[in-house]
């Protein structure tokens, strides 16, 4: 009998252990990071370089998500917020290309200019578009525009590695589904648990590379055969 019941008492008490320690985490980036977080753009104190997280894009078109963050992040420009533009996302195969289908978006409809814009090909995720933003392009302060619920995670791990980096909450140009906000939050309480670990043993990103400074020549950064 005893053994029988350690056998459902020891993976219970495993998985509430984990349970409090994801609680945890969540907690802890959450109060590490939200005096960094902004929702005023006349608040948002200027850097340097305004980074536009990459997300899901389309042949033709960008996602709501990502539209929202580029208008956040031109508006930075505009504001004098920042000077220089940072798109980083997943271009890690031919068919599928987030960075310039943004930069393309951008210039489409808001007339950025070609020599502010610097372009992150291997951002395949928040961590390691921090990574590279510091070891490739020599970043060390930006804001970076992103939905509220994603914030948190990017604060926390850019200044964990040693950015002074500060989140703008790109206002909602179309309202979501509160079942999609919902969705969101689920997929980014593990995120965040993936996240701390990544940072606390100092993960490699997938690739690194040559230097490109964000205080350089933008066209070094961009994909000539694109």
């Amino acid at each position: 009998m005893k053994k029988s019941k350690l056998f459902f008492i020891i993976p219970g008490l495993i998985v509430l252990a984990f349970f409090f320690l994801t609680v945890f985490i969540n907690l802890y980036m959450t109060m590490y990071s939200k005096k960094f977080i902004y929702k005023n753009l006349d608040e948002l104190p200027q850097k340097y370089t305004v980074i536009i997280p990459g997300a899901r894009v389309y042949e033709n078109n960008v996602s709501h998500v990502v539209r929202d963050r580029i208008d956040g992040a031109v508006n930075c420009i505009v504001q004098k917020k920042a000077e220089r533009i940072l798109i980083s996302g997943d271009h890690g195969r031919k068919k599928y290309d987030e960075v310039n289908q943004i930069r393309r978006y951008a210039q489409k409809y808001y007339n950025v200019d070609d020599d502010i814009v610097f372009m992150d090909h291997a951002g395949f995720s928040t961590y390691e578009t921090m990574y590279r933003a510091r070891d490739i392009f020599c970043v060390d302060n930006a804001i970076v525009v992103t939905q509220k619920f994603h914030t948190v995670r990017c604060v926390y791990i850019a200044r964990k590695l040693g950015l002074d980096v500060v989140a703008y909450e790109a206002p909602e140009l179309v309202k979501y589904a509160e079942r999609t906000r919902t969705s969101w939050d689920i997929r980014e309480y593990f995120a965040r648990v993936k996240s701390f670990f990544l940072v606390m043993f100092n993960a490699k990103p997938t690739y690194l590379g040559e230097k490109i400074p964000i205080t350089g020549d933008s066209k070094a950064s961009w994909d000539m055969l694109e």
